[in-house]
């Protein structure tokens, strides 16, 4: 009888003891926070120029699949062309556009979605090609939402959120943007190939800014002839400089009468299109056509680019180590 008891003891002790367990083991995973990641793009309107913001989702996606990832467009223009494109949602669907760029939505809205679906921990990736106006803007709304503060720190709408840097880099003493402007250099040996084959300058189209003029672009068109002296790469902007009149007044020392131009973009959006080559008399096509030169056009921006996209994946592993945060 005493073993007996003795051994119905032990075996309730046992059974509590791996009931606790489980308890506390269903407990902690309860606990472990979840984590998003946004992919924060300018934007474009045109259909065509979508693929390259998907081909940076996709690769995201790929390297952490168990981690939600979310876009947005940071463009207020733009964001407002597709909301009316959504009254014939149909339309647009049917042309291959994915649903979360047809109701692509603002940095706010979508930092609400992700409180409203429990997520905790937020990376937010800019896919910008450097530290300009929007992405300037754009970590204005991260340092915003991360200063919250609440009663109670459990109350706070995240526990952690961070900004991973642009394609080119960006100020600051953590990270040297001159590597990550070499880094992004590597990636463009396609292109040095492609020119090469036709014997022709490699001149890329940048954005630019109006207001200032950014020593990037010279010291990219410094670093691509460096690391690829087979070529002559040149770069100019639509806004800003250098202009196309610049380049122009370059391209008569090439002695060389075959161009192979592309963006210096994310996309082939409104600006590949129309001022790089279009028909109009004032685009680049057209100004360089009238000079003398031969122009092949390639409308593909450099998201398309699976090697540059990648340098997406590359900074959002930098951030989240920066924060302590593990993707999955």
């Amino acid at each position: 009888m005493w073993r007996r008891k003795r051994t119905v003891a032990v075996s309730f002790f046992v059974f509590m003891l791996l009931c606790s367990s489980m308890a506390w083991a269903s407990g902690k995973k309860q606990n472990v926070e979840k984590t998003a990641i946004i992919i924060a793009s300018f934007g474009t309107t045109v259909p065509s120029a979508v693929q390259a913001i998907t081909n940076i989702i996709d690769h995201v996606k790929k390297a952490y699949p168990a981690t939600e990832v979310r876009v947005s467009f940071t463009s207020n223009i733009i964001r407002s062309v597709w909301r009316k494109r959504r009254a014939e949602s149909k339309k647009w669907l049917d042309q291959g556009i994915p649903g979360e760029i047809l109701y692509v939505k603002n940095i706010i809205q979508t930092f609400g979605d992700l409180r409203e679906d429990g997520y905790r921990n937020i990376i937010v990736q800019p896919t910008h090609m450097f530290f300009m106006e929007q992405a300037q803007d754009l970590k204005s709304y991260v340092k915003a939402m991360d200063s919250i503060e609440t009663t109670k720190a459990k109350w706070k709408p995240f526990s952690s959120i961070v900004m991973g840097r642009p394609a080119l880099g960006m100020p600051g003493d953590l990270y040297s943007y001159h590597e990550d402007l070499e880094e992004a250099v590597r990636t463009l040996a396609g292109d040095v190939e492609m020119a090469e084959k036709e014997g022709a300058v490699l001149l890329y189209m940048g954005h630019g800014n109006e207001h200032w003029s950014s020593g990037i672009y010279a010291e990219f068109q410094k670093k691509m002839r460096e690391t690829y002296p087979q070529v002559n790469t040149l770069i100019g902007t639509v806004e800003g400089t250098p202009t196309i009149e610049d380049v122009v007044a370059q391209l008569r020392h090439a002695e060389n009468d075959k161009i192979v131009l592309r963006p210096f973009m994310i996309v082939a959006g409104d600006h590949a299109t129309n001022d790089m080559a279009g028909d109009e008399p004032d685009s680049w096509k057209s100004i360089l056509e009238k000079e003398g030169y031969m122009v092949h056009t390639v409308m593909k921006g450099l998201g398309s680019n699976d090697k540059f996209a990648n340098l997406f994946v590359e900074r959002i592993a930098d951030a989240a180590k920066e924060k302590g945060v593990t993707l999955k």
